[in-house]
């Protein structure tokens, strides 16, 4: 009985000699395997920051150009209605004048609705 163990011993020692070394090229073969996964996340990741940047670019230079051109616009019109101003004295006074008073009533209804208590005009 003690030479049987013996003689296990020594035929058990490579089949675990073996697993071991199976299993470290397993666990090289997944960190290789880890690797090339994280380059190829890194490489995807620069990509949609690259596609994002671009797509900023894109809409920072269309606003850039909309809002040029609605600056423009408001300059001329801007200019159209001083001149009209200027042409029309009389006529601008007046429309300022009515705006004015259609302002302060507008002010003195606002103010009649908010406040809480009820007055009597008398």
């Amino acid at each position: 009985m003690a030479e049987t163990s013996k003689s296990e011993t020594p035929r058990d020692t490579p089949q675990i000699d073996d697993i071991q070394k199976a299993l470290e090229k397993q666990i090289a073969d997944l960190r290789k395997e880890i690797t090339k996964i994280n380059k190829s996340l890194s490489e995807r990741a620069a990509e949609l920051v690259d596609d994002a940047s671009a797509r900023a670019s894109d809409v920072y230079d269309s606003a850039t150009s909309r809002a040029s051109r609605t600056a423009q616009q408001l300059r001329s019109q801007a200019q159209a209605v001083s001149e009209v101003a200027r042409e029309n004295p009389g006529t601008t006074t007046a429309v300022v004048s009515v705006i004015g008073l259609l302002g302060f009533l507008a002010g003195l209804v606002v103010g009649q609705s908010m406040n809480d208590t009820q007055r009597r005009w008398y």
